[in-house]
């Protein structure tokens, strides 16, 4: 297998409010799928994808994530203020991650099939992209509810705003973050330069090979745990 060229970003700081009382006493990423942490299931995409520097980023019931990733090769990015949002929490983390663009993983989320990591990396552009999404027709989507994010063009552009948004955004990315660094705020989310890319013709699109679940809410975990034994039985 080829090197990972690309240092890996996971989500974790989020309050998991859609959750419930599922995180009254611990962070939605220690949510337990099929036997294990959601954060550990986006941990193994990286480390099946070969990724050789992973960086997490903490914030609710932060010791709890801490004392769960001890003795891993594993860097926090620790907000300790008010949470910072995806962009944010991106941006704060840029110095652990280094120089070039990097790869990004929601920690709420199920994937089967291709590794998305892998996936991307194969697809990745840096002369036509600043960005590059993971994506499933809304169809094949589990537990995500009716609404696409994006239109795939036949180019692999993505837009949005216009309806007929029939593509989700599934929780895996390569971004190039100068914009992210450039941005003056503090707090923001992936959003905002999404749509500046977008503007600019450089945020593209691509189709996971496989299937995905959101689990960013209750309902969420059954549909998973579904997903991951069928993919066993395959």
């Amino acid at each position: 297998m080829p090197d990972f060229l690309f240092p890996l970003m996971i989500f974790a700081a989020g309050f998991g409010t859609r959750m419930g009382a599922l995180t009254a006493d611990r962070p939605k990423p220690l949510i337990p799928v099929a036997g294990r942490a959601l954060i550990d299931h986006a941990l193994e995409v990286g480390q099946r994808a070969g990724v050789s520097r992973t960086v997490v980023n903490t914030h609710y019931r932060a010791g709890q994530m801490a004392a769960h990733l001890a003795g891993r090769d594993i860097l926090i990015s620790h907000e300790s203020g008010p949470i910072l949002e995806t962009g944010g929490g991106l941006k704060a983390a840029l110095p652990l991650l280094g120089d070039g663009p990097v790869a990004i993983l929601n920690s709420d989320g199920i994937w089967t099939g291709a590794n998305p990591l892998r996936e991307l990396a194969a697809a990745w552009d840096p002369d036509r992209m600043e960005a590059l999404l993971l994506l499933l027709p809304l169809a094949d989507t589990l537990a995500h509810g009716p609404k696409g994010d994006f239109r795939l063009a036949p180019d692999g552009r993505i837009r949005r705003g216009e309806g007929g948004e029939d593509h989700v955004y599934i929780g895996a990315q390569i971004l190039d973050p100068a914009r992210i660094a450039a941005t003056p705020d503090a707090v923001f989310s992936l959003n905002k330069p999404w749509t500046e890319m977008i503007a600019a013709g450089t945020a593209y699109g691509i189709v996971h090979q496989g299937g995905w679940c959101d689990v960013g809410h209750p309902e969420g975990i059954a549909a998973a745990e579904t997903l991951l034994h069928s993919a066993q039985d395959d």
